[in-house]
């Protein structure tokens, strides 16, 4: 009877002893007339070993002089191990080898992050680094699921755009055929916004470019980011989805990804209390707080990352930031009624210094105001004419906001700088590999 191909992951769950493994050859030992094999598939690692009991001085000999991540196929009987890293090890009877590696750039010794980077290809191969794009990808699963769960439509915003949603200071422009110029989306919002005026409750999921000249450990020049967008919802309602959302994703990564965040050393005590409600501040009770640390922070200025450090070491939580000043915010933001100087808008900002992870506010649903605004920001009118064509049919109240992927992972992971939280990273230095 033929041995059966089964994956790491799931050999706790088959009751075969012997099984087939097929993978890579991620390290190595030897000690005396035994070799360690440790093998990966991509679902995980285990040890196999290797002894006289089942083969020659010769054929250890030989197995022992495999190189790394030559790609292998094993067979053998698994059987529970205590004090292995995943429970279980198989005992070898069978080590054939597909294809013999080269001599792997990535060893034990310490590699400098340039090194690491330009062999990025390669590093995610790596334990914890699998482990970060697994953590990553229950991220944007549970993102999914909480929003289909809750009636939201998906739907794809363009990636080629006529226009920005902030102006283009910080957008990657290209020439588009007879057309003009067009530009790498740095946001779907706008239109989300028309969709939602049509199925109520929308997003969409996919890449964003920013051209900031930014060298901060929170930058990419391309990055993924999920957008909402809700018709007759307010800026109060918005806040109440956006830490419903961000209590469920850790909250999944907790109970579905225990073992990826081991593998981080990533201390789960200050997730466990990610729940709701979550603090609110203004931005002017930001301000004060900034000056009573003795920061000289202006009213007016937008917080860098610095500032959101100090803010967010305040709170065991992630704290809403809101009613900035209108003349540093985005024209799209609804005016607070009491005080049109301000906008109904938030920042959220992660807890142990990670910074912003969500933008948001209550959109302008007024045709004139909107008029007026893009006018006030020298925006080119006819670029947004279908944009304004929103509030000439039917406009409503509505918000909606923008959560970034990288940042949120890397906050959840614990990394310290978010290239590792994307699988390629765009950097204004980097577009290799």
């Amino acid at each position: 009877m033929a041995i059966p191909w089964i994956y790491i992951e799931d050999i706790p769950k088959t009751k075969k002893e012997e099984i087939e493994l097929r993978g890579w050859l991620a390290n190595k030992r030897s000690s005396g007339k035994i070799v360690f094999l440790i093998i990966r598939d991509g679902t995980g690692f285990i040890q196999g070993v290797a002894d006289l009991n089942n083969f020659t001085q010769e054929e250890l000999e030989k197995i022992e002089k495999i190189p790394l991540e030559s790609s292998i196929i094993v067979q053998g009987k698994v059987r529970e191990e205590p004090r292995a890293p995943t429970g279980w090890e198989i005992y070898l009877s069978k080590v054939e080898v597909i294809y013999i590696s080269q001599e792997y750039p990535i060893q034990k010794k310490d590699h400098s992050i340039e090194f690491l980077m330009e062999h990025r290809h390669l590093w995610i191969r790596s334990r914890k680094q699998q482990a970060i794009l697994r953590i990553r990808s229950e991220i944007i699963k549970a993102i999914r699921d909480f929003l289909d769960e809750r009636g939201f439509v998906l739907v794809d915003a363009p990636i080629l755009t006529p226009s920005s949603c902030e102006g283009t200071t910080t957008l990657f422009e290209l020439d588009y055929f007879d057309l003009g110029k067009a530009y790498l989306s740095q946001s779907g919002q706008l239109y989300m916004e028309a969709a939602c005026m049509a199925l109520g409750k929308v997003y969409c999921f996919g890449p964003a470019f920013r051209a900031e000249k930014s060298k901060t450990r929170r930058h990419l020049t391309e990055f993924w980011m999920v957008e909402p967008e809700m018709a007759y919802w307010d800026w109060q309602d918005n806040m109440r989805l956006q830490e419903e959302l961000i209590s469920y994703v850790v909250q999944r990564i907790l109970e579905r990804k225990r073992r990826e965040l081991e593998i981080l050393e990533r201390d789960i005590k200050p997730l466990e209390g990610i729940l709701p409600p979550f603090p609110r501040i203004t931005y002017r009770e930001a301000v004060e707080l900034l000056n009573r640390k003795g920061i000289p922070f202006q009213y007016g200025d937008d917080f860098g990352g610095d500032e959101e450090t100090i803010i967010s070491q305040e709170f065991d939580k992630p704290v809403f930031i809101h009613h900035y000043p209108a003349k540093i915010k985005p024209f799209y933001m609804q005016p607070d009624p009491e005080n049109p100087d301000l906008v109904l808008n938030n920042d959220l900002l992660a807890p142990e210094g990670y910074g912003e992870i969500i933008g948001g506010s209550q959109r302008i649903h007024d045709l004139n105001l909107l008029e007026e605004k893009i006018k006030e920001n020298n925006l080119p009118r006819e670029a947004f004419e279908w944009y304004i064509d929103l509030r000439r049919y039917g406009s409503v109240p509505h918000s909606g906001f923008g959560l970034g992927i990288e940042r949120t992972t890397a906050w959840i992971c614990g990394l310290k700088h978010v290239r590792e939280a994307i699988p390629f990273p765009r950097q204004i230095y980097r577009i290799y590999p």
